[in-house]
């Protein structure tokens, strides 16, 4: 019963959290070892009314709806959730103070120097939370810190200078790896349009079935274009989906959690997309953040093992006879 107790105990990992309602100042700070656990505490600490259930908890700083306990692993301790009863929209509230990922808008709008070194400060103290958090960036957020002065990225993670340039060497290459995925996809499509052009039969079939779902998803949404809602998305997120080959490899782990979520009639209206095209793109993107969530799990695991395993003993010298004087 002790080792049944004790390996109940070590797969419960506790993660520091903070909650708050919506519309209000006042913050508790939490600890949960999932989802359901911190939605009861939220209900119990922000005394919300059984009637007002389900509970949602979304990411303070974006709204982001956070409903997946391997995401939710995932995120830094200290990560700021707002409870939202079943009657409540969430909404942004600048006393969240911000981080990386907030209104992208804003920075489009004023693109000063504050504003700049604000962002690479916040994805640093992300970093600074939880090193697997590399897998999760976005290009963009992985290109700023890339850039940002090595002396002021080590005075940011208080660490040498030598170890954060190995940390932007990392960087580099994680950067590095998402363009040669990129670059083998759009080889790979290429390849598929030379056998469409040759003449394969399967080719020939898979692009005819693909062309007339189209044409129906695009009449679908010509015809349903009154009742279908605009989407929600960020417009540098629609400019990413809309431009960039192989978007997905660009957008950050919680852009890729929005554009799965998003209704595929909507995002289709706002990409002038058909509905084929674009239900392809979000499963893309549904496969690529389940690929991060992955990679991070095993990261962490191999942390947890490696802190749990006794470290080898120090070999000892042999004691030297002492020589007796003559």
């Amino acid at each position: 019963m002790a080792l049944v107790g004790a390996a109940e105990a070590e797969t419960r990992t506790l993660k520091p959290c903070v909650l708050r309602r919506n519309h209000s100042r006042e913050q508790h700070g939490v600890a949960a070892s999932s989802l359901e656990e911190l939605r009861r505490k939220a209900c119990d600490i922000l005394a919300i009314d059984k009637s007002l259930a389900p509970v949602t908890l979304v990411l303070a700083e974006d709204g982001t709806i956070v409903d997946d306990d391997d995401y939710f692993l995932c995120l830094p301790s200290n990560t700021k959730f707002v409870a939202l009863a079943s009657n409540e929209k969430w909404t942004y509230n600048n006393s969240d103070g911000g981080t990386a990922w907030i209104s992208q808008e804003s920075f489009d709008v004023d693109e000063t120097d504050s504003g700049a070194g604000l962002k690479w400060k916040n994805v640093a103290r992300q970093l600074k939370e939880d090193l697997s958090s590399i897998i999760l960036l976005s290009e963009e957020d992985l290109q700023v810190l890339i850039d940002v002065p090595c002396s002021d990225l080590a005075q940011e993670l208080c660490q040498s200078c030598i170890t954060v340039q190995g940390l932007q060497d990392t960087l580099q290459q994680v950067l590095d790896q998402r363009e040669e995925a990129r670059q083998s996809k759009q080889l790979l499509e290429l390849y598929l349009q030379a056998l469409e052009k040759e003449g394969s039969i399967l080719s020939k079939q898979q692009a005819s079935s693909g062309n007339l779902s189209d044409e129906v998803d695009a009449g679908d949404t010509g015809s349903n274009g009154e009742s279908t809602s605009e989407s929600a998305l960020a417009s540098q997120v629609l400019a990413a989906l809309k431009e960039k080959p192989a978007p997905e490899l660009s957008l950050s782990s919680q852009d890729l959690e929005l554009v799965t979520r998003e209704d595929p009639r909507a995002l289709a209206a706002a990409l002038s997309w058909g509905l084929g095209k674009t239900e392809a793109v979000q499963q893309a993107c549904r496969q690529e953040l389940s690929l991060r969530l992955q990679q991070v799990q095993s990261l962490r695991s191999l942390r947890s093992m490696s802190a749990r395993s006794p470290r080898p003993a120090q070999p000892q010298e042999p004691k030297r006879a002492r020589r007796e004087p003559t």
